[in-house]
Formats: structure tokens, C-alpha cells, sequence
């Protein structure tokens, strides 16, 4: 066990989804001998496979790859519970010597980590799902209208169209009686190496991003998404839970509730999958100091370009 040197660097790779992460921090961990650290918040759900967009073992090239296939699919596994799972596996991987890679898209994890969440209510998955229905019915500005009125201070801070921490915001409400901006400054101490996470932003052309989106989706139905979810659902995953609630996967299961035909499953997914992409990029441009790639994370010019800088 060696004692990790308080200078050296963390790095974190994220960006749109469907912009090459992976194979960048692959790339990277080969390059300087690091481990992978997932901040995916799909990729976390043992058994959820095909619309996840998982490295296989030949992508990982040997790398090793954590907090990957690690939660059972009916808990609803939050933020809060990321941050300190990842605490723990950075202090373990950087005490043998080695350099930590925080690899993902969901900003939200990143920032509990870098900037502790207080400690909230357990989700209350049919409060959530009430939430969600109206959602689908009436839109994000509906919702980001109710949080208006019962948090003004909560809704000025949160986009109208970020419909996911908007409701996260009602359920704190609803459930505690207190506003999520008044439970806020409640927060921990970051750790040790929050201050040492230096974080890379892919940033690929949008037209190609939505044409690569498009494509990997038709991929997912086309390799069988459908009978996973049946599998999933015959084999007692919650519709309700975060696992089934994300993009092609709640589709799939309004499909086979008869909601919607298979080509509408499809054809919205589509659009889930790249409205994300937007919030992703919408995400990344609010958090200081990160460091912006253009293009995707296997062109050559990024690798270079990420390379230079790490080599400083």
C-alpha cells in the first residue's frame, strides 16, 4: 500500500452519450496505468444489458473497469449512495499506486461526489411514478410550475426542461414537508481528492451524434431489447424502478403494456436518447473548470489533444 501523492491527478471523462467515452478512457488508462471508475447511472444495474451501452471485455482491453454490474435492479440507487461507493474505490485503487479514471455521463453523480449531497428521503417509487405519468401527459414545465409554487428558490436554480431533478425536487417536498432548498447547505465535506478531479468534456458535432444515437438504437431493438425487458419483468424487476425508467427500456415496457406500438417504442426512444444528449451538454457547460474536446472520443485529434494536456 502506498500513499497517493495530494498533486497528482484524478481524471474524469465524460460527455453526450454515444460520443466514445469508453474507448477514450481506455485509451487513457493504458496510456498512464489507471482503472476505470464508472459514473453511468444505467451501467450500475446488474442484468440491464442492451440499451446500456456496457464495455464488453474485449472494449475494456484488459482495463479494469468498477462500480459496473454492481446494484440489484429493484433498489433505486441515488446519487448520494454513488458518491460514497466511489469515495471508497478511488482511496482503494489510488492506495495501491494506481490512477483513478472517473469515466460516465451522468453529471449529477460526479458533482455529488465533488460537492456532497445532503442526506435525503429514500425514493418513493409510487410518488415517483405519479410524477412521471404527469410528465408524460402535461410536460416539464408542468412540473417545473408545481415546484414554482411550493420551492421558487429550487425551480430558479434547476432548467424547466431537467425534468428529472425537478421532480426529485417535488418528491423532497412532498415527503419531508420541507423545501430541497432550504435542505441543501446540509451538506458534507467533500473528500480529500475532490480538488484533484480534473474533468474532460466530449463535444462531437451534433449532427453526427443524433445520426450515431439513431443508429445505436435501432441497434438495441434490433439485438432483442424487447425480450429483455420480458425476461426483466418476468423475472420480478419493478416497472416503476430506476432501472426499467431509463430511455429505450420504459418505452419497451409501455410497448408491451399496449400503450404504444413497437415502432413508436422505437421512434421515441430516438428522441429520449438525444434530448439527454442536449441535457448532458447543457450539464457539462455549467460545471467550472471542465476542459472541452471537440469531437468524439476515438478520433485521433482528441486523443491527441487529451494526451498533450495530461502530459504537462
Amino acid at each position: 500500500m502506498s500513499n497517493p501523492d495530494p498533486q497528482r491527478p484524478i481524471y474524469a471523462i465524460s460527455g453526450p452519450t454515444c460520443s466514445g467515452k469508453t474507448a477514450l478512457s481506455v485509451e487513457l488508462a493504458l496510456k498512464i496505468g489507471g482503472e476505470v471508475v464508472n459514473f453511468d447511472s444505467v451501467q450500475i444495474y446488474r442484468h440491464i444489458e442492451i440499451a446500456t451501452a456496457k464495455p464488453s471485455p474485449e472494449e475494456k482491453c484488459g482495463v479494469p473497469h468498477h462500480l459496473i454490474d454492481y446494484v440489484d435492479p429493484n433498489i433505486d440507487y441515488s446519487a448520494g449512495d454513488w458518491a460514497r461507493d466511489a469515495a471508497a474505490k478511488i482511496v482503494e485503487i489510488e492506495n495501491r499506486g494506481v490512477i483513478p479514471i472517473l469515466v460516465g455521463g451522468t453529471g449529477f453523480y460526479l458533482r455529488s461526489l465533488i460537492k456532497p449531497l445532503f442526506e435525503g428521503p429514500k425514493t418513493d417509487a409510487e410518488m415517483r411514478e405519479r410524477f412521471r405519468d404527469l410528465h408524460e401527459m402535461k410536460g416539464s414545465e408542468h412540473l417545473h410550475r408545481m415546484l414554482s409554487r411550493v420551492d421558487p428558490e429550487s425551480a430558479a436554480r434547476l432548467e424547466k426542461r431537467d425534468y428529472v431533478r425537478v421532480i426529485r425536487a417535488l418528491e423532497v417536498f412532498f415527503q419531508t414537508g420541507e423545501k430541497l432548498s432550504v435542505q441543501m447547505p446540509n451538506r458534507g465535506e467533500p473528500p480529500e481528492f475532490a480538488s484533484r478531479i480534473r474533468l474532460f468534456v466530449l463535444d462531437p458535432p451534433r449532427a453526427e451524434l443524433y445520426e450515431r444515437i439513431d443508429r445505436r438504437t435501432e441497434q438495441h431493438f434490433e439485438a432483442g431489447l424487447v425480450a429483455e425487458v420480458q425476461s426483466l419483468l418476468a423475472a420480478g424487476v419493478r416497472e416503476e424502478g430506476n432501472a426499467l425508467g431509463a430511455h429505450a427500456y420504459r418505452r419497451v415496457c409501455e410497448y408491451l403494456r399496449g400503450e404504444r406500438t413497437l415502432d413508436s417504442a422505437i421512434d421515441q426512444s430516438k428522441r429520449d436518447v438525444r434530448n439527454y444528449a442536449k441535457r448532458q451538454r447543457t450539464w457539462f457547460k455549467r460545471e467550472e473548470g471542465a476542459i472541452w474536446l471537440a469531437g468524439f472520443g476515438t478520433d485521433a485529434t482528441v486523443r491527441s489533444a487529451l494526451f498533450g494536456m495530461i502530459d504537462k
